[in-house]
């Protein structure tokens, strides 16, 4: 970025601040939601929208806006060289809360188009954009490079520093969701993103597509909506200013005519007050109201699952007859060889003496293995639907783990195959590839009745193969096309299934970004779930719910172990249990019971962490969810295996002062609390060394 370009930035940034003020001047004081106990804390402040709407008009609305993306364009050394050109303006309004705005800057010597498409919010303080580039023309574009989504230099007053907020991405560790705050004094840089081998987007440490940047007063929270390999980086610049940029990992090149590539979507909410956990409910709130994808307007409510190996009726038949609720039939890969149900005796992954069986990653082209499962899945998943249950089928079609059996002669489908890709990547940037599978995977949901289609992406990752496949002026294009493809694969299964949900994997939890969380949900949010393969996965678990639950309203996992304290670990929006036994049905009918009790304050309430994280085992850990406008919530507590204390007192908050709650241990019964005690003084909670405690609290009618 040039010098130049960053005092324009600077001046957006103090034009934002200055209109603001004006906004206060002139309508006054704006009482704080904490000050009327009717209004839920984490509801967005008319300063708040004031504050996006000022931002807004000087990025992007006004006709000298300096637009918030950047890129280098042929010889050109300026990062906002499309200024220059003839500038266009629609705007459409997409409904009540949304309205799109689209600016359009043409070249005529090179044919590029460039087209921001920009969506404000009426309803929260955000505003979100993705930016495209099109060769209009009859010949190759100049070089196009460093292109970045999100370009940005953010300014603080002089009391206070910045600091960045986040937690770590999914890989499949026990500190998976691990929290952080990083100070970013003057000096400061740090750069995130996903590993040089992965292109799933919420792969490792860096790999978090989110962040909360803290300023005195206030701050924006950044989301970057990019189903591949991505970075974003935070420069100091002088004494109070930050440079903010984000975009694909890489881009080095050039369009053919016709050719159209695309940024990551970039969204980014303001806040005010320095109260992060308040500026992490506004998140959540806006995440449910305009992310989680609904079907005919309904919002996604809690869900429970179970999962099944084959096609065997008995054992689900008997958890239900056991008293367990149960909404969705799980049918995965098949453990190993004898239950897969696709093809998978040919390619590399055959069994071997003494080692785990993992035939299931010579996957191909999705066809049921009729020597198995001779009727296919048709009948056991309409008799899922006789007991009220839905069904959903796992897939994983962007790898072929059996080159050879890929549809015959069609390699050129294919991406080069690398050490990381286990297998080979189909190329879902190829046209005729997609419409094949796009075909394919519709023509399976009918004839299976999937109510559900579950895409998992296994082995390292795509990117390398994206790279291999790049030419020298073309490096990134494999991918971007690519991303584009997949979104259209999801974008037109749902199209011609009306009803169709859809449930992203990648190896648990590490494609969970903003583009993918606007067309799926997570059932896994991480493969650290094993206990008999892997350590400390109660406590860790319950450290994933701590860290994730800030960001991701719904999110689920499964629990194959049934103590109390094992199955309380994985209490979520989406829970579930797997390797089923009759000895276990009684524990696991009630562990559902109890909790749809408090899923639906997982995913409908504001999020408040009572204690600090921790993996340690000599600690407490603890959390509550509150559903303020219905003077409700839910609270958990765990006691680790070495933590000496017996007791301890939860500060809870959010809550009517005045109120009498009824808070209800699922253990112990009930008992009554005021409000301003309960956050003053808190609540008491006495458990065993490995325990666990589980509480529901509701407003108490006002007795005649």
């Amino acid at each position: 970025m040039t010098y130049q370009a960053l005092l324009h930035r600077q001046y957006a940034n103090f034009a934002f601040r200055c209109l603001a003020m004006a906004f206060i001047a002139m309508h006054g004081f704006v009482a704080s939601p904490l000050m009327h106990a009717a209004v839920p804390a984490a509801a967005p402040t008319q300063e708040e929208i004031a504050a996006k709407d000022a931002w807004g008009k000087a990025n992007l609305l006004d006709a000298e806006a300096q637009p918030p993306f950047s890129l280098m364009f042929g010889s050109d050394s300026r990062s906002d060289f499309f200024r220059t050109w003839p500038r266009e303006t629609s705007t459409r309004k997409i409904d009540a809360d949304r309205t799109e705005h689209t600016f359009t800057w043409r070249d005529a010597a090179s044919g590029l188009e460039l087209r921001c498409v920009a969506v404000d919010y009426a309803d929260y303080p955000v505003v979100e954009w993705t930016v495209y580039l099109k060769n209009t023309g009859d010949k190759r574009t100049p070089l196009l490079k460093n292109i970045e989504g999100l370009d940005i230099v953010v300014n603080r007053n002089a009391d206070g520093e910045f600091t960045l907020h986040g937690i770590k991405g999914d890989f499949c560790a026990a500190d998976s969701y691990e929290p952080f705050s990083l100070p970013m004094p003057a000096g400061f840089e740090k750069k995130f993103g996903t590993p040089i081998w992965s292109g799933k987007s919420c792969d490792g440490p860096d790999g978090w597509p989110y962040h909360n940047l803290q300023m005195p007063g206030g701050g924006m929270i950044f989301a970057i909506g990019w189903p591949g390999a991505w970075h974003s980086n935070f420069t100091r610049v002088g004494e109070q200013g930050l440079h903010v940029a984000a975009g694909q990992q890489h881009t080095h090149l050039v369009l053919e005519p016709g050719e159209e590539i695309r940024t990551p979507l970039i969204a980014v909410l303001f806040y005010q007050g320095d109260d992060i956990i308040r500026s992490q409910n506004l998140w959540r709130r806006w995440n449910r109201a305009h992310v989680i994808p609904q079907v005919d307007g309904k919002p996604l409510g809690p869900l429970s699952q179970v999962q099944v190996d084959g096609v065997d009726k008995t054992y689900v038949q008997s958890l239900l007859d056991a008293g367990a609720h149960i909404d969705l039939c799980w049918r995965d890969a098949g453990a190993g060889g004898p239950n897969t149900w696709y093809p998978s005796d040919k390619g590399p992954h055959l069994p071997k003496p003494g080692e785990p069986n993992n035939q299931w990653l010579n996957t191909g082209t999705w066809e049921i293995d009729r020597r198995r499962y001779p009727d296919g899945f048709r009948p056991f998943s309409d008799w899922c639907r006789e007991q009220g249950m839905q069904f959903i089928m796992w897939f994983e079609p962007e790898r072929a783990g059996s080159p050879e059996t890929f549809l015959g002669s069609k390699t050129e489908w294919l991406l080069p195959q690398t050490p990381s890709t286990v297998g080979s990547i189909v190329n879902l940037g190829n046209p005729e590839c997609l419409a094949w599978l796009i075909d394919h995977i519709d023509g399976m949901i009918e004839s299976q009745g999937l109510d559900w289609y579950r895409e998992d992406m296994n082995g390292d990752g795509p990117f390398t193969a994206w790279r291999a496949a790049d030419a020298g002026d073309r490096q990134g294009m494999t991918e971007n096309l690519y991303i584009q493809g997949h979104l259209k694969f999801w974008d037109t299964l749902v199209e011609r299934n009306p009803g169709l949900r859809i449930d992203s994997c990648a190896s648990g939890g590490r494609r969970n970004d903003l583009e993918t969380m606007r067309r799926a949900v997570p059932f896994v949010r991480s493969d650290f779930q094993f206990p008999d393969i892997q350590e400390n996965v109660f406590d860790a678990n319950q450290c994933q719910t701590y860290g994730l639950s800030s960001w991701l309203p719904f999110n689920g996992s499964g629990v194959y172990r049934y103590s109390p304290y094992e199955m309380r670990s994985f209490y979520l929006p989406l829970f579930g249990t797997g390797c089923l036994k009759s000895d276990d049905f009684k524990a696991q009918a009630e562990a559902y019971k109890e909790c749809a009790r408090v899923a639906p304050s997982m995913l409908f309430g504001d999020y408040y962490p009572l204690t600090p994280y921790s993996l340690a085992k000599d600690v407490w850990i603890a959390w509550q969810f509150d559903r303020p406008e219905l003077g409700e919530g839910a609270i958990q507590a765990f006691r680790r295996a070495g933590a000496e204390e017996g007791t301890i007192r939860l500060k809870l908050r959010g809550l009517d002062p005045n109120a009498s709650y009824e808070v209800t241990d699922f253990d112990h019964g009930d008992s009554t609390h005021l409000g301003q005690k309960l956050m003053d003084e808190g609540l008491e909670v006495a458990l065993e060394p490995e325990g666990s405690a589980v509480f529901t609290y509701k407003v108490k009618a006002a007795e005649n």
